[in-house]
């Protein structure tokens, strides 16, 4: 494969063989980050687990203390005595019928779905739709709960969830190639440090196999996991 003109600018930056601390990672990629935009800078966690065991799932949320950077567009679906309290918090959309029926008709234009525990009965039947896009509401998550004022502010606030794909890997962003090094370390911690505290009690040997940093179209920075296992 062809190597461009500034990804190799980029990897000229900084030794790909070794690891660096959270700190140094970030801003490295900081420094090697070219794109016009604000890019995100996401990590790649990988995990000793095997997600095809149920024991071994691991997921769970984490707020980011410095928040994502990006937009969140959040949908509450949920009856009208409760939506009031959805737009006061902050919801991009409230409703329910209506929007169900959008989504069935192919729209998804949002970040995050929020809902009641009651009306989860409708909302179950969008799961082949928005299962897919990681959308679909899940009480483990924060996202079927009563107090959908609470859980709107969170999200907004830089709540994120994640959860291991079926090759082991958590993918997550920690925020914006804008961020001071400090509070994108910051951001990265808490992540790791929830994902370590989600460590299955099935697991054996090595839990943080390996911890990758990049920015959107970066190479990868690869960052030291012993002192955090």
């Amino acid at each position: 494969m062809k190597v461009s003109k500034k990804r190799k600018e980029a990897i000229s930056k900084y030794d790909g063989n070794k690891m660096f601390s959270v700190v140094e990672a970030m801003q490295i990629i900081k420094n090697i980050s070219s794109t016009k935009f604000d890019s995100s800078i996401d990590l790649s966690v990988r995990l000793g687990v095997d997600p095809a065991k149920a024991n071994q799932m691991v997921r769970g949320v984490a707020s980011l203390p410095h928040g994502t950077g990006k937009t969140i567009r959040v949908l509450v679906l949920c009856t009208p005595d409760k939506e009031e309290e959805a737009k006061k918090a902050g919801a991009d959309f409230v409703g329910l019928d209506d929007y169900i029926q959008k989504i069935k008709e192919g729209w998804t234009d949002v970040d995050v779905i929020i809902t009641l525990p009651s009306v989860m009965g409708k909302v179950g039947a969008l799961g082949k739709i928005l299962g897919p896009r990681g959308l679909m509401p899940n009480p483990k998550t924060g996202t079927v709960t009563m107090d959908l004022g609470k859980a709107v502010k969170e999200v907004k606030a830089g709540k994120i969830d994640f959860k291991v794909d079926k090759t082991g890997i958590i993918h997550a962003s920690v925020g914006k190639v804008s961020f001071d090094a400090q509070k994108l370390a910051e951001n990265a911690q808490e992540l790791l440090q929830t994902i370590i505290k989600l460590k299955p009690s099935s697991a054996k040997g090595v839990y943080l196999k390996s911890i990758t940093g990049s920015s959107t179209m970066s190479p990868g920075v690869k960052i030291e996991t012993s002192s955090l296992n």
